[in-house]
């Protein structure tokens, strides 16, 4: 299956480095690009993509507006957000408008087009442990967990196992690790997280994250509640 692909950056030749290393790739095609976020808008109106590398610093509309816009609709492209300094406050932004990830812009090729494999294939491309130190660095921008009815009434269509295992996901424990700490095997913990997802309708594993800070499931530094 090709892998069809939106390039959204306002600088031109960084979209045709970027162009030049997809298009060496079989399982992969360039259909779309962009210069700014109202023109990927209006691309997707025409164009079916599957992922899209999105830029966060452009004019007429950044990259974590656009992302909010795409992912809020059904049948949305996944959003591969591409920032040029590591723990970028607009990155934290693109995660919480729906992004399935966040990664520098002068990644090796290899890592990129892991990358782009992953969101295409439901996966999240940001470490779980990444996200935390990126939660933990903004979190005075999110909602204090007190007062957050409607995430707190939403965390109790869990099971306490699943509850547990969000709780190790949204502090970086892979589902290797929660799994030897849980005395579960890693398909039985895929399973919970599975679930966690469907019943909270999250996308992947770091909204999951991001949830559990803006219900105060979890506090900066990694702590949880009692």
């Amino acid at each position: 299956m090709t892998i069809r692909l939106m390039l959204v950056d306002d600088q031109v030749l960084l979209r045709t480095g970027f162009r030049m290393v997809l298009a060496a790739q079989p399982d992969m095609e360039v259909v779309a690009e962009a210069g700014d976020g109202v023109e990927a808008l209006q691309a997707l109106k025409s164009t079916r993509v599957d992922v899209v590398l999105m830029d966060v610093r452009m004019p007429k509309l950044d990259g974590v507006e656009a992302t909010r816009r795409i992912c809020s609709e059904p049948g949305a492209p996944r959003v591969l957000i591409l920032t040029t300094f590591d723990l970028d406050e607009y990155a934290f932004s693109g995660l919480k408008a729906g992004a399935s990830g966040f990664m520098l812009k002068d990644v090796p090729p290899g890592e990129l087009l892991a990358a782009i494999r992953a969101v295409h294939s439901g996966d999240a491309v940001v470490a779980p442990s990444t996200t935390r130190r990126l939660l933990d660095r903004f979190s005075p921008m999110l909602p204090s967990g007190a007062g957050r009815e409607p995430e707190h009434k939403a965390l109790s269509r869990l099971t306490e196992r699943e509850r547990e295992v969000m709780l190790l996901v949204a502090q970086g424990l892979s589902n290797g690790e929660i799994a030897a700490l849980l005395v579960l095997s890693e398909a039985t913990v895929k399973t919970h997280v599975g679930r966690i997802l469907t019943k909270l309708e999250l996308r992947d594993r770091v909204q999951v994250v991001v949830l559990a800070y803006e219900t105060g499931l979890v506090r900066a530094g990694g702590g949880s509640l009692s």
